[in-house]
Parts: structure tokens; sequence; C-alpha cells
């Protein structure tokens, strides 16, 4: 049997993105042979696609389409960050996004039963991607706008995404706001977006945080202090509220007044967003798996 290193099997993890057993498994039924084993690997990767659904994918792509009125964003992910630019996964992720603008899908569970190009729907060649890849693969959500008017879309190093659609305003509007939106992750767009809850906890804290001397002044004083306080928070996670990204000098609220346009709506992703992630060491994993 040919001598298994732990750099070989390290190769090999990199290069098809299958499980550390599964890449010495294969090396030691083809003798050592890297090329042959990857081939292994793609046929027999089928049969184990099931098992890999379990396994936590927090890395992906947020992709993005746009045409006729609307856009879309779609999460497609995998288990590791180097599958992101493996070529199978990108041209998956892409051809998702184009789906999900020209089928229509309203949500993640239509468009998973769309028709992919290749045959087949997309929930399909995702399992197929699965066995050609060696990760799990999961199309996880979307995020759609339309709009008669202007209509931006930012992917932020393929990990944000963004969309705004505005009434009135200009293409470079839409598109700086979305910029922002990618770098601030505003809670809300407008201050009437902001629950009554929210607003009495941060009332409740503005009190707590003041002096005697402060709480013993009249209540139509201590109203306006706490108002001031509360005011600024509203304006720290609104959209509106915030100063613009491309012109810290003055706010979101008045970029758009000057161009005489509204938010419609947003949207924003971040790939991972609300998956635990496991933190793993390949290479000791790799040493780990050489020892069984």
């Amino acid at each position: 049997m040919a001598d298994i290193s732990a750099q070989l099997v390290k190769e090999l993890r990199e290069r098809s993105g299958a499980g550390m057993m599964e890449c010495k498994k294969a090396l030691v039924e083809n003798n050592g042979d890297i090329e042959v084993a990857m081939e292994w690997l793609r046929k027999s990767g089928l049969a184990k696609a099931d098992k890999k659904a379990g396994r936590v994918a927090a890395e992906g792509r947020i992709v993005s389409a746009q045409g006729n009125g609307s856009a879309v964003l779609v999460e497609v992910n995998c288990e590791t960050d180097f599958v992101t630019k493996n070529p199978d996964f990108v041209k998956f992720s892409d051809n998702v996004a184009d789906v999900a603008l020209k089928s229509g899908a309203k949500d993640i569970d239509a468009l998973k039963a769309a028709a992919y190009p290749a045959g087949g729907t997309i929930e399909e060649a995702a399992k197929g991607l699965v066995a050609t890849i060696g990760e799990n693969i999961q199309v996880r959500r979307m995020a759609r706008a339309s709009n008669d008017g202007v209509i931006a879309s930012y992917i932020h190093g393929g990990r944000i995404g963004v969309l705004v659609a505005l009434k009135g305003g200009s293409e470079d509007l839409a598109k700086g706001i979305a910029m922002h939106v990618a770098a601030m992750n505003p809670a809300y767009v407008r201050a009437e977006d902001v629950p009554a809850d929210f607003l009495a906890k941060e009332k409740e804290i503005a009190l707590s945080q003041m002096s005697e001397k402060e709480k013993a002044k009249p209540a139509e004083i201590l109203e306006k202090i706490v108002g001031g306080k509360v005011s600024k928070i509203i304006s720290e996670v609104t959209l509106l509220g915030q100063p613009y990204v491309l012109d810290t000098n003055t706010t979101v609220a008045d970029a758009l007044k000057k161009e005489g346009a509204d938010v419609i709506s947003v949207a924003r992703l971040a790939v991972g967003e609300g998956i635990e992630k496991v933190q793993e060491d390949y290479l000791a994993e790799v040493q780990k798996a050489m020892q069984v």
C-alpha cells in the first residue's frame, strides 16, 4: 500500500472539498494517485450526498440578478471558504440567481422547486453538486425587489448583498444607499419603523444612566433630556437617520431629499447569518485522521 502522507490528504481535501476520512480512503484505494483519487471521490460522492446534508454550511456566496423592473439576492451556502471559489459552485450559484429572477419565485421553497437550466430542479441540482464537490450545499435564503422606478443591487466581497428600491432619485443614489446598508446594516429604515418596546427599553436605559441630580429636574426638562437621548439612538439604528457613508456631512434622509427620492424597500443578506459556525483547523484534522 502506498505511503499516504498528511500533506497528500490535505491537498486532496483542498481540491475536492470532501471530508478528511473520505480523502484518506480515496488515496488508499487508489495507491496514492491523487488524480485517480479525485475521480474516485466524484464517482462515489452520490451515495454520500444525503449524509452531507446534515453538516454545517455557514460559508458561501450572496449572488444577485436584475432585469425588467425586478432584482433578487440569493444566499447559497457551502461548508468551507475555498469551495466558494470552486468553478462548479460559482456557476451553480450564478445560475440559481438567474433562475430566481426569471422564475418569479417568491420564496426559497418556490426557488428550490424551480427548474434548473441543466435539468431537474434547483434542489436536485444542489444535491448533484454535493456529489461533485463533496460538501453540503444549501440554497438557503432569497430576497426580491420589484419597482417601476430605480432598483440597485450591491454585492460586497461576495458575502454581503443589498437591494434598494427607490421612488424617484437616480441609479447612483440607489447604489450609494445600497453600499451604505452593506456597511452600516441599519436595523430599521425610518423612525416610525422602530418598535414601541424598543423605544420603551431605551428610555428605561437613558433614565438609569442619569445622575440623581439630573433625575431631580422638573418633569418636562427630564422628558426633553430622555427624549434627546432616545432620538440619538433612533438616528443610529435607522437608515434615514444615519450619516451617509459616501458623505458623512449629511444624513441618508438629506441625500434622498436632495434628489426628491424616498426608500420603498431595502433587503440585506450576509453569508452565514444566524448559523452557528464551527471553527476547524484542517491541518490538525488531517493529522488526526491519519492516526485513525
